[in-house]
């Protein structure tokens, strides 16, 4: 049994169930919430550590609420979505959530998505060196912290960590695949195009023209690959 801590936001009665389930199941101690402000709330008494969302809530847009919760805590925000709605997934990583899961799901499968978000905000950094720089851009492993002509960059974790991976692997490509086995594990299910929209919001915070970018360079037809 560990002590980390989960919300779990759906107004599906039932679905609330069969994931609160799973979750304690696996170890974790759940709170749930059927609405937008149930769900302030707790995240207020509850503090958890990570939040499971979905996006159509009855009193208020659960992109309203994964921005509100963005603002002030950079927990991971798994968002979840109906198959037809593509344009939801993308909206709801363009506003901070860190990934998506589409319904129907497999329980199994969100425990795993759980499990690979929480394991990689536990894995501490390399200590060889505390400070990568790149021209005017400025990565602190220690304080987790971005600076950009000596301004802070205000970033979620996965940006982070995708930043910082790309800035280690300097001169090299990293394919979408590698991208995602680094994040979350080799074992992860999930969709490679999460990083293309990943990618997208760290250049609308890095770059000067995030249409023509000097950071973050595409690959086409491979991955990305930190700029000279």
């Amino acid at each position: 049994m560990n002590n980390q801590r989960i919300l779990v936001v759906d107004d599906e009665k039932s679905l609330l169930e069969v994931v609160s389930y799973a979750l304690k199941e696996a170890g974790y101690k759940v709170a749930t919430a059927s609405d937008a402000k149930e769900a302030e709330d707790l995240f207020r008494q509850f503090e958890p550590q990570l939040m499971i969302l979905d996006i159509r809530l009855p009193d208020q847009s659960g992109f309203e609420l994964c921005r509100l919760i963005r603002s002030n805590s950079d927990i991971p925000v798994i968002i979840l979505s109906a198959k037809s709605e593509e344009v939801d997934k993308v909206l709801g990583l363009e506003l901070g959530a860190d990934d998506y899961v589409t319904k129907p799901f497999s329980p199994r499968e969100l425990v795993s998505r759980v499990r690979a978000h929480l394991r990689r905000l536990e894995e501490p950094n390399p200590r060889k060196s505390s400070i990568i720089n790149n021209r005017d851009l400025r990565i602190d492993l220690d304080s987790h912290q971005v600076f950009l002509d000596g301004k802070l960059v205000n970033l979620t974790n996965v940006e982070f960590q995708i930043l910082t991976l790309l800035a280690k692997n300097h001169g090299k490509v990293l394919s979408r695949l590698a991208i995602l086995n680094h994040l979350w594990g080799s074992g992860y299910v999930g969709d490679d195009r999460t990083i293309d929209v990943h990618i997208h919001n760290l250049r609308d915070k890095l770059e000067a023209d995030s249409q023509k970018p000097n950071y973050i360079i595409t690959v086409r037809g491979y991955g990305y690959r930190l700029g000279d």
